[in-house]
């Protein structure tokens, strides 16, 4: 016997015009800005206290450093809660005046840091 399983509906993704309104905050992590202007930020492994006392028991950080690039580092900076995405693309427009489908590169950047839970909107 099949049994239907109740599926919950997919939210209806933005359309560019509201995306490009969204304002990404970036989480209060800590990072600094190298000599050469790139962003290292330090990331919580884990957010529960489970996982926290498994890293004490294996004593292993709780945080690792990401390194980000030049996109992703002008991306973070102005992730400020000031920003919005429209402004950001305009930013790295004129960062990288040749750069082929930013726009895409930056919805996409901006998806994956959402999805890891580093900003929000």
């Amino acid at each position: 016997m099949l049994r239907k399983k109740n599926k919950q509906p997919q939210p209806r993704l933005p359309t560019v015009d509201e995306f490009l309104e969204f304002i990404p905050r970036r989480l209060d992590f800590e990072w600094e800005t190298k000599e050469d202007g790139l962003v290292t930020m330090k990331v919580p492994k884990f957010t529960s206290n489970l996982g926290k006392s498994f890293c004490k028991v294996l004593r292993k950080g709780d945080t690792f450093v990401a390194n980000l690039d030049k996109l992703g580092s002008i991306v973070w900076k102005n992730s400020d809660g000031v920003n919005t995405v429209k402004q950001i693309l305009e930013i790295l427009k004129t960062e990288f005046p040749d750069a082929k489908n930013i726009d895409q590169r930056l919805f996409l950047y901006l998806t994956q840091m959402k999805n890891l839970g580093y900003i929000y909107y």
